[in-house]
């Protein structure tokens, strides 16, 4: 079973944060190996942060070393395999992590693209529920991989393709 927690600052445009973001990270582990945590005894667990551009810069600045505000921030609680440590979860629950979106750096995003911030921001919360899945990328391989789950599990959501816009090399 599934459960997101959603902490909404005030910022954010009128939607149905709570929706959206239940709907992204249960379609992001729905296209990803872990689909069966949904129907798991588990509860697997996931909070989204919608907040300021100046928390996740004070964020990207004490964890990366980016002195910058970015759209968003993963921070993954497992570490180690993730079929291994809920498998042995002692009781019944596993805190995959926390996700944090910045609300000025999505909207000027989201404006750029010339789409909606709730369905960027839908992007941006699969992304980071495939980092907490373990998912990167650091690599070009990596970087394929992952954006391939991302576009197949917004299609899913009736959303475009984020990386469509991209030159080929």
């Amino acid at each position: 079973m599934i459960e997101v927690a959603l902490l909404h600052e005030d910022g954010w445009p009128g939607a149905d944060w709570e929706l959206i973001a239940q709907r992204a990270v249960t379609t992001a582990i729905a296209h990803s190996p872990y689909a069966a945590f949904a129907s798991d005894a588990t509860l697997y667990e996931v909070a989204v942060k919608l907040t300021s551009d100046e928390e996740v810069h004070a964020l990207n600045r004490a964890y990366r070393d980016k002195d910058k505000p970015t759209n968003v921030l993963s921070f993954p609680m497992v570490q180690d395999d993730l079929l291994e440590v809920t498998a042995n979860t002692d009781d019944g629950e596993v805190l995959l992590g926390d996700i944090v979106l910045a609300e000025g750096v999505c909207a000027a995003e989201a404006a750029d693209k010339g789409i909606s911030v709730a369905d960027h921001a839908t992007h941006l919360i699969v992304h980071g529920t495939f980092h907490l899945l373990g998912y990167d990328h650091m690599d070009d391989n990596e970087a394929e991989a992952m954006e391939a789950l991302e576009i197949t599990a917004l299609a899913s959501l009736g959303l475009a393709d984020p990386y469509g816009d991209r030159e080929e090399i």
